[in-house]
């Protein structure tokens, strides 16, 4: 008895040892599984290398331009939200909206009106404007040059993380809800919110330097040309009268991600019908304001 007695902590030992070899085998195996699925691959475009460095990052002087042509740079930059456990979520910007202040009656800044609220739209460039629509939905926007002027992120294809994504979305989704596909992951501005985990204190943040989320430019992807990008009206502001046919929502011609396609807007011509009112004066602001339609959900 003795004798056992003293070999009894060796074997405890050794499979102490065996339980934590295995915990380790099953971490790893955990972890490899989370980067394979954080290594997902865009389906919509050829070149979707995600070797991305801090050089790609967009600084604030890509920010410094009139929110018209803010909103159609923005067209195939790459959203980046770095998590809390450092995973990585990236979407490609498809579709944009550009919200004058000023004039722009659809805009949150409409005659100059500053509020709390949208205080973030009359900061410098590349500013954050996070705000709710419906109470339970939230919209990311960008401030641009002009007083008041912004640009709301529309819709963005899913570049990484789409297992992350599709969990975020389905948190908010009734139970027993189909699985969305990849392309519905953030075709939408509230969905693009949800999906990219973007909060509301995300607010008047600097999208040029803030550590959690970023932009950035994709060396892999080709500029698109004028006649890839649609001019049409914004979505969700038709109680503005003249101001909801301005064509100043933006997207990428045939991309799948695309929140509204609009057929009519596809067959006109794409030039300079889309300028501000009274010549090209930007300074009016530009906003953004509650129009999104049903595609919250």
């Amino acid at each position: 008895m003795a004798g056992r007695k003293r070999k009894m902590p060796v074997m405890a030992t050794e499979a102490r040892e065996q339980i934590v070899n295995n915990n380790k085998h099953k971490k790893q195996t955990s972890v490899k599984k989370v980067k394979e699925q954080l290594q997902c691959q865009s389906h919509y475009f050829v070149n979707n290398n995600n070797n991305t460095t801090t050089e790609d990052r967009l600084t604030e002087e890509f920010f410094k331009q009139p929110c018209i042509a803010l909103a159609k740079a923005f067209l195939g930059k790459v959203l980046v939200r770095r998590c809390e456990d450092g995973a990585e979520l990236r979407g490609r910007i498809v579709e944009t909206e550009a919200y004058l202040g000023g004039e722009d009656r659809a805009s949150h800044s409409a005659g100059g009106k500053r509020t709390e609220r949208n205080t973030a739209m009359f900061m410098k460039p590349g500013t954050i404007y996070v705000y709710p629509i419906y109470g339970i939905y939230l919209c990311m926007n960008v401030s641009s040059e002009g007083e008041g002027a912004a640009v709301l992120l529309r819709s963005a294809e899913p570049l990484q993380g789409q297992s992350i994504m599709k969990q975020l979305r389905s948190a908010r989704r009734k139970e027993g809800a189909r699985q969305l596909k990849d392309k519905e992951l953030c075709n939408g501005p509230s969905k693009l919110c949800q999906a990219l985990s973007i909060p509301r204190c995300f607010d008047r943040r600097d999208l040029a330097s803030d550590p959690e989320v970023w932009l950035e430019g994709d060396p892999n992807a080709t500029l698109a040309e004028p006649r890839d990008i649609v001019s049409a009206p914004r979505v969700g502001i038709e109680s503005h009268g003249e101001w909801a046919k301005r064509p100043w929502r933006f997207y990428l011609r045939g991309h799948p991600c695309v929140s509204v396609v609009n057929k009519e807007a596809e067959n006109q011509p794409q030039s300079g019908n889309d300028l501000a009112p009274s010549d090209e004066q930007p300074d009016k602001g530009q906003n953004i304001i509650k129009k999104t339609q049903q595609e919250f959900s």
